[in-house]
C-alpha cells in the first residue's frame, strides 16, 4: 500500500503502553503525529522519546496526539521507558505501539507488504526504514509524512513548526513561506483574487509579484 499526502491515514487495532487502541477511534478528531522507530534500545531513538515527552504540552496545547511506535513488544517498551528517563530526563508520556507482527509498519508503507515474519530475531537494521513522521489532520487524512536514516536523529522542533504552519494553513487558506515561524508574514494563495484578498485583508498586503502576495499573520 503506497500512502502519499491526501491519503487516509491507515486504521488498525494495536497494544500500546497505555492499552489497546483503535487508531481512529483514538484520534477522536484531533490532528495526530505517529512517529516509528526500529528497534528498542537504540541510541538515536532513545535521545528522540525523551525529547518528544518533553515537547508534548506544545502538542496538547495545539489539540494534537502524538503516539509512537517501535517494532518491539510493548513489555520492552516499558524497560526502555526507564532508560530514557535515566539519560534523557524524561519518560515517554504518550503511548508507544508495539508493533511485534509488524502490521502497523506494512500499513504505512514503511516495510514491504510480503515481509515476512514478526519482530522475534528482527535488528534495526532489517527495520531501518521504520523512521518516519506522518502528520494525521482531524479528517483522518495524512498532511505530511517526514522519512529520517537510523543515524540522524529528527528535528521535533521542526515537526512542531510544520504543525504550526499545517494548522494556520487549514484554519485561514494561506500559505507560509521559507523559514516561516510562528507570527511572521504568510502568503495569499494564488487562487484568493486581489478582490477576496482586499475583502479579507482590509488592512492590506504587499503584493511581490502578481502571484506572491505577503499578509501579516492572521494569528
Amino acid at each position: 500500500m503506497s500512502l502519499r499526502i491526501g491519503s487516509l491515514a491507515p486504521d488498525f487495532s494495536a497494544e500500546t503502553t497505555e492499552g489497546a487502541i483503535e487508531f481512529h477511534e483514538w484520534i477522536e478528531g484531533r490532528w495526530c503525529i505517529l512517529f516509528s522507530h526500529p528497534k528498542d534500545f537504540t541510541p538515536v531513538c532513545t535521545t528522540e522519546l525523551g525529547y518528544m515527552a518533553r515537547l508534548k504540552p506544545e502538542f496538547d496545547r495545539r489539540n494534537t496526539k502524538i503516539i509512537g511506535l517501535s517494532v518491539d513488544p510493548v513489555s520492552n517498551h516499558a524497560a526502555w521507558a526507564k532508560d530514557i528517563e535515566e539519560t534523557q530526563g524524561a519518560a515517554p508520556n504518550y503511548p508507544l505501539i508495539g508493533d511485534t507482527n509488524l502490521e502497523v509498519s506494512k500499513l504505512y508503507d514503511m516495510l514491504p507488504e510480503a515481509e515476512p515474519g514478526t519482530s522475534e530475531g528482527r535488528t534495526p537494521a532489517d527495520n531501518a526504514t521504520v523512521r518516519s513522521v506522518f502528520f494525521i489532520g482531524p479528517d483522518k487524512r495524512i498532511r505530511a509524512i517526514l522519512v529520517y536514516p537510523m543515524s540522524s536523529g529528527r528535528n521535533f522542533d521542526e515537526v512542531l513548526r510544520l504543525l504550526d504552519s499545517m494548522q494556520l494553513s487549514a484554519a485561514h487558506n494561506v500559505a507560509t513561506p521559507v523559514n516561516w515561524k510562528r507570527g511572521d508574514d504568510v502568503i495569499i494563495p494564488p487562487a484568493v483574487s486581489d478582490t477576496e484578498a482586499a475583502k479579507k485583508y482590509p488592512g492590506g498586503f504587499d503584493t511581490h509579484k502578481p502571484y506572491l502576495r505577503t499578509v501579516e499573520s492572521p494569528e
